[in-house]
């Protein structure tokens, strides 16, 4: 199976690229992770709600440019998406691959989230919990996640 990150914006932070690389080169046995950036839409500090709108629209234009292809099952990071365990997204991910999808990509927005044609394409809506994280970060914590799913799914040790 083909598996996106599919982010806005560039990582510049080393240990965070470090950790992702690391988890990259775990999947490896099991499926191919790769990470896909596109770029963040430039804007001031403060938005008005129609700047905040147009932002998301162009980094939301860029997201869905950057699936592989309409076969693509996406699954947008939302906060009010639904909590999942470790547990469920490893049947989540068995699953799609039971039934023939080859390709998964998962979507992290930019600071000021996703647009809603992102959430319409989106199959499934995961949220990491209430908590804002930095979407930098996310990556990380959604690589390890991908990982630590395929370790349960294959009942090898590690997930605890």
């Amino acid at each position: 199976m083909l598996i996106q990150i599919v982010a806005v914006g560039k990582l510049k932070e080393k240990y965070l690229m470090d950790g992702i690389a690391e988890y990259v080169k775990r999947m490896t046995p099991y499926a191919k992770l790769q990470i896909v950036e596109v770029a963040e839409e430039k804007a001031p500090e403060r938005l008005s709600a129609a700047e905040e709108a147009l932002v998301k629209q162009r980094e939301g234009e860029r997201l869905l440019a950057a699936i592989k292809s309409d076969d693509t099952h996406v699954i947008a990071l939302a906060i009010e998406g639904e909590p999942w365990s470790s547990e469920e997204l490893a049947r989540h991910i068995a699953g799609l691959g039971t039934y023939g999808t080859s390709q998964l990509a998962f979507v992290i927005g930019g600071s000021l989230g996703l647009s809603e044609a992102v959430l319409q394409r989106a199959a499934r809506r995961l949220s990491f919990g209430r908590i804002t994280l930095p979407h930098q970060l996310m990556r990380l914590v959604l690589a390890e996640q991908v990982y630590r799913a395929y370790k349960i799914m294959r009942g090898e040790p590690y997930h605890k």
